[in-house]
């Protein structure tokens, strides 16, 4: 017998046929709501995964379009760095995860989505939470909604060193 599980932000999604262009090409375009955006940095910008492994997985991504690390200016590296920390900063705030998968998935077989585009994902992981079930069952468990999520990361999210706060767009 299949399972079935809840999932309303998937269906735009599968009745676009998914698109031609570039996630992160396009996103900074969009508001920030339509698009996820948390915060918009100088060279990168952080965004909540629409099809996430956890609530609240971020992903880093510089605005310009690049594939590799290699391909990445100093400054654009840096602020990616900075930002995946201010992504942990504002999640612990947010959510009280008691840890974190960071990384990137560098081509299809890595795992990769995305192959074009570089970014980094920030996943917040709680003990027990049900991360197994993408391996077990092709399954994902989100207990909230992505736009509760989006709320509460934004309002976590840190000040920078002069204690100016970034707001997003009223978008």
């Amino acid at each position: 017998m299949a399972e079935r599980l809840w999932a309303p932000w998937r269906l735009e999604y599968i009745e676009s046929g998914g698109g031609d262009g570039c996630i992160f090409c396009e996103k900074p375009g969009m508001t920030d709501d339509q698009a996820l955006i948390v915060h918009r940095g100088e060279r990168a910008f952080v965004v909540l995964n629409l099809y996430p492994y956890t609530n609240g997985h971020l992903m880093v991504a510089p605005y310009r379009h690049v594939a590799r690390p290699g391909e990445l200016e100093a400054d654009e590296r840096a602020e990616m760095w900075s930002l995946m920390d201010a992504g942990i900063t504002a999640l612990e705030g947010a959510m009280a995860p008691q840890g974190f998968n960071c990384g990137m998935n560098l081509g299809r077989v890595a795992g990769a989505g995305v192959e074009g585009h570089i970014h980094l994902h920030v996943v917040p992981r709680w003990n027990g939470d049900t991360n197994f079930m993408p391996v077990l069952a092709d399954v994902r468990v989100m207990p909230e909604h992505l736009s509760r999520t989006l709320e509460k990361v934004r309002a976590a999210w840190p000040a920078r060193q002069d204690g100016v706060r970034l707001q997003p767009d009223p978008g």
